[in-house]
């Protein structure tokens, strides 16, 4: 038979967890046909894979890419990483349903300015993403804090029972069009305050449909064990599985506590489905937030809406220019981003190398001086931690990128090299794959990447995108409780 590709030869690192083997993959229509050994058959397109890695398309769980799949649909930051498909609406915001009536809150303005919001039910946001064709296949969770900022005129204080319906009401239309679950961003100020009873209410609506919870904690500081303890309990409450965003020890003072963090992630995990995404970096980047502001470990401003040309330095010495105290210039700044260098990195890799850890970036493409993991978080996992460190084996570092993230989230046919499944690839070169973004200059993208296919379709190549977007909208799939019954 002739098909459309023929990778010969690679190192198949299939997404499962266990160690490569050397064949060659056929792919036609889109899927991939055939694994084995293919000699005697030709097609359209043949590369020679020899001394390199094939492997599933990387799904990057933990994205702020809500809007830019329709406004920057060539998604080159997560195309030239070998991300294929990336999951949207976490934190508690998403681009939908919503309807402002003002500028968006903190932290939806991440998302972009008030005309991004562009989104009243859920079903015109999967509309637009399928009008905008991204280079990337596209699947979304619901923003905790979005369905508020529809219903209530202050997200200072928690919803009345009039509020909480209507936002179920919303809810189950999102689940009813293909959404994956519900997020929260308990965390930040505009859903601080809504009560553990809020949520509880809320996550009901998930339990018909078998999807998912995910969550922000409510503290990521000194009280992150009791933080755990209520996703937990919203999880069971649900009959929902519960993943833990970005999960970490944040603060100097709560270094080193990660061992009992991973205690109770897998104590949780005895009786109930439970898991947790991170970053490969010890520092995060959101909005600059008054309760983060500290002088124990090193914030850098990103962005700037009254002082735009602060975006890069250091909030110790713009404080300093000023003279004033560190957080008068901080109040100054807002709205604003930040970079918070407030991690351990010991915490970060064993977080990092836990079975229960899937990798997501984090990644704020709105940023005009974003976090490096927007372009660097997966090959930094295969050439640094992997590759360098040995942090854990090559296929492991693949499948927490790749098959594991693929079953939690219910995305059927993709994250594994198998017959039949959608020919999402990735073709790197395992001795120089590495990520080049840094701190200094965060918008570079990874050298080694050799080839990225999405529903079968080569999209970038020798270090450039081709114009190609065949990404597509993933609805939810079926139970997600059984993804993690089969990881």
């Amino acid at each position: 038979m002739k098909y459309h590709t023929l990778i010969r030869q690679a190192l198949i690192i299939d997404g499962s967890n266990t160690p490569g083997y050397v064949a060659d993959v056929a792919v036609h229509e889109g899927r991939i046909e055939k694994i084995g050994d293919l000699s005697r058959d030709s097609a359209e397109h043949e590369i020679d894979a020899t001394g390199r890695v094939l492997a599933p398309g990387f799904i990057d769980v933990h994205t702020h890419d809500d809007t830019v799949v329709i406004r920057h649909p060539q998604m080159l930051p997560k195309l030239s990483q070998g991300v294929t498909t990336v999951i949207v609406g976490n934190c508690g915001i998403s681009a939908s349903p919503v309807s402002l009536r003002a500028d968006p809150p903190d932290p939806m303005n991440l998302l972009g300015k008030r005309e991004a919001f562009a989104y009243p039910r859920f079903a015109d946001y999967r509309a637009a993403v399928e009008s905008a064709h991204p280079a990337v296949n596209v699947a979304a969770l619901i923003g905790h804090t979005a369905l508020r900022s529809n219903h209530m005129d202050d997200l200072h204080r928690t919803a009345t029972p009039g509020e909480i319906a209507a936002m179920r009401v919303q809810l189950q239309e999102s689940l009813a069009h293909g959404a994956l679950g519900l997020s929260t961003g308990l965390a930040y100020a505009s859903a601080f305050n809504a009560e553990t009873d809020e949520v509880l209410q809320l996550s009901e609506e998930l339990t018909a449909y078998g999807a998912v919870y995910t969550t922000h904690l409510r503290s990521e500081f000194e009280p992150v064990l009791e933080a755990m303890d209520e996703a937990f309990m919203i999880g069971r409450h649900a009959k929902a599985p519960v993943i833990i965003s970005h999960l970490k020890c944040a603060g100097a003072g709560n270094w080193g506590r990660s061992p009992q963090l991973l205690a109770s992630l897998e104590h949780a995990a005895k009786t109930h489905p439970v898991g947790c995404d991170c970053y490969p970096y010890a520092a995060s980047s959101s909005t600059l937030d008054l309760k983060q502001v500290t002088d124990a470990f090193r914030i850098t401003i990103t962005w700037s809406t009254p002082h735009p040309e602060m975006g890069g330095r250091d909030l110790q010495d713009i404080a300093a220019e000023w003279a004033v105290p560190l957080m008068d210039a901080a109040r100054r700044l807002q709205p604003a981003g930040a970079v918070y260098y407030g991690m351990d990195e010991t915490d970060v890799q064993r977080i990092l190398a836990h079975p229960l850890s899937m990798i997501g970036s984090d990644g704020l493409p709105e940023d005009p001086f974003p976090h490096p993991r927007l372009w660097g978080a997966f090959p930094r996992v295969l050439g640094h931690f992997s590759r360098d460190l040995g942090l854990f084996p090559l296929h492991t570092a693949v499948h927490k990128m790749t098959g594991l993230s693929a079953a939690r989230f219910g995305l059927a046919e993709r994250g594994e090299i198998r017959e039949g499944h959608w020919a999402d690839l990735v073709l790197f070169d395992p001795l120089r794959v590495r990520d080049v973004a840094d701190f200094k200059e965060p918008q570079r993208a990874a050298e080694g990447i050799d080839g990225v296919w999405v529903n079968g379709v080569l999209s970038y190549s020798d270090g450039q995108a081709n114009g190609q977007r065949s990404g597509r909208f993933l609805a939810r799939s079926g139970d997600l409780r059984k993804g993690f019954a089969a990881v």
